[in-house]
């Protein structure tokens, strides 16, 4: 390996290191985020408030669904 290729190397690592610094100021930020916006610690609890919320969501739009129905039921007759 000549000297070119090895400060080639040496750029593209000192490029990943770099990138890699990056990332992790925004995985903190959004972690952070996440604990204040939503009470989450964590990624795996964030995914659990997401089933929870999707759950409600559902039950939300049966109940609504339910009471469209009934509303056009009762306005159908007269």
């Amino acid at each position: 390996m000549d000297e070119t290729r090895l400060f080639e190397l040496k750029q593209e690592i000192d490029e990943a290191k770099e990138e890699v610094g990056e990332l992790k100021g925004k995985k903190k930020l959004l972690l952070e985020q996440l604990k204040e916006q939503w009470g989450c610690a964590s990624i795996d609890q964030a995914a659990k408030k997401m089933e929870e919320f999707s759950k409600q969501i559902q039950k939300l739009e049966t109940s609504i669904e339910t009471g469209l129905k009934e509303l056009e039921e009762k306005y159908a007759d007269e």
